[in-house]
């Protein structure tokens, strides 16, 4: 088989504990090819975020490995940008700012000053945040804070957008928004993206594929759904249409069946 975009092979990972190694991930195999938009769901503690911060370099794997666009990832990069839940935005630097930030350093050398300038409104544009450039994040929702966490990674074209939960923490109709924007961003940019949700519509209204996992410890694949789906998705629309939520009950299924074997073991 040839390789895809972004291959995670075979990946595991050992984690030190008191009484000896614990294996939290193992035989981890996904291939993810360019511009495909695809959800990681499962249980807490089955190691979708493990997976995301090994694609991300922040973690190393114990065995097998990531290879992104031909190369192999061993430490972070602007190539793979991550959203987490708290927008980790810095509060002393405007929106403007915070995006800067990140734009200096990947394109200090082959952006000048004004096209830098130019490249940062652009991308504030793109999650309807330009307006609010020089507000400080105690000045605006968390909402707004999480659009430019996602303008910031977006500015950095990265290769591969990493998403752990970036709505988990809004209540649901500023997440509703945030879906329908990020939907909009990348019917336009084509970009890959990997997001982790604890959220079963979201999985299915986001998705080319959702990948299901195992509960941990050695948590793996344990099945991957394809969302065939036309685009671009109208929530309101799907909520009528028979395959979304055939869609929506299989993965349902998987997460009571994977929770009630857990219970018993």
């Amino acid at each position: 088989m040839g390789m895809s975009y972004l291959n995670i092979e075979q990946v595991a990972i050992d984690f030190p504990t008191k009484s000896g190694p614990f294996r939290a991930l193992d035989g981890v195999q996904l291939r993810i090819d360019q511009g495909e938009f695809v959800s990681l769901i499962g249980h807490s503690g089955c190691g979708k975020s493990t997976v995301l911060n090994i694609v991300a370099g922040l973690y190393q794997a114990t065995d097998g490995g990531v290879v992104l666009d031909g190369k192999e990832v061993n430490d972070p990069g602007p190539d793979r940008a991550v959203v987490f839940q708290n927008h980790s935005l810095l509060p002393w630097l405007t929106v403007y700012g915070n995006v800067q930030l990140a734009v200096d350093q990947v394109f200090a050398k082959t952006m000048n000053k004004a096209e830098r300038h130019d490249w940062i409104i652009q991308n504030l544009e793109l999650v309807h945040m330009a307006h609010a450039a020089d507000k400080r994040p105690a000045q605006i929702s968390g909402g707004m804070k999480q659009r430019v966490g996602i303008a910031r990674a977006l500015a950095m074209r990265p290769k591969v957008l990493l998403m752990d939960e970036p709505f988990g923490a809004l209540d649901s109709l500023t997440r509703s928004h945030l879906q329908d924007a990020l939907m909009e961003i990348q019917a336009e940019l084509q970009n890959t993206v990997i997001m982790i949700t604890h959220d079963v519509d979201e999985a299915v209204l986001l998705s080319d594929r959702i990948v299901m996992m195992t509960n941990g410890p050695a948590a793996k694949v344990g099945e991957i759904l394809e969302v065939d789906l036309p685009r671009p998705r109208e929530r309101l629309a799907l909520a009528r249409d028979e395959r979304y939520n055939e869609y929506r009950s299989e993965v349902l299924r998987f997460l009571h069946e994977r929770h009630d074997r857990s219970q018993v073991a």
